[in-house]
């Protein structure tokens, strides 16, 4: 059994689970509920972060993309492809997704600061690389079709992730694209069953 340090309200856990759903593997992880202030964490991430996941034969794995290529290999290659044009692409765009939660996750780090020690620059240096990252995904998304990959995934809990935590930005009045692609992909059954949550 494989061990998965695990949280309702991180998007990285999420795509993790996420994965391990599509994948077939999920009843092979054993969840294990955790906030990075654990001191115990630092035994499996001495980034004290999560995912962090613990194989069957005790290696640890850390950082959400090495887990899920990791997932992913173990059952063939099913939402990676194979090296070439088409597994860039899918890199690259979940790239693209972990990059814009990063800065939203910064973003609401700095909203929970006392409002003296709030930077205004930073949380605008954030909010750009939110907005630019979400209209690449805009110009990208008439082309997504009905692919299942980990592009199109980590696309799908980003957005869920907006609507958890900036819902008030109403991401989808300026990305209609993103929008109409979200109503349907989001129905895959991996994704209303992991939806975040405190």
């Amino acid at each position: 059994m494989m061990k998965l340090r695990h949280s309702t309200t991180s998007p990285f856990v999420r795509k993790v689970v996420v994965t391990a759903i599509e994948t077939g593997q999920d009843a092979e992880i054993e969840r294990v509920k955790t906030v990075t202030t654990d001191a115990s964490l630092a035994s499996d991430n001495p980034l004290q972060k999560i995912p962090a996941l613990t194989t069957e034969d005790g290696t640890t794995l850390i950082d959400s993309a090495v887990i899920c290529e990791y997932l992913d290999h173990r059952k063939g290659g099913k939402l990676i492809p194979a090296p070439g044009p088409a597994r860039w692409a899918v890199l690259t765009r979940q790239a693209l997704c972990d990059g814009i939660l990063d800065a939203a996750i910064l973003r609401r780090y700095e909203a929970q600061r006392p409002e003296a020690l709030r930077s205004i620059e930073w949380d605008a240096r954030q909010t750009l690389k939110m907005d630019q990252g979400l209209a690449a995904l805009e110009r990208e998304a008439p082309g997504f079709g009905n692919a299942v990959d980990l592009g199109t995934l980590a696309c799908a809990i980003l957005l869920d992730y907006l609507d958890f935590r900036f819902a008030s930005e109403a991401w989808r009045d300026r990305h209609p694209n993103l929008a109409k692609w979200h109503k349907v992909f989001a129905q895959r059954p991996s994704l209303p069953s992991t939806m975040p949550h405190d």
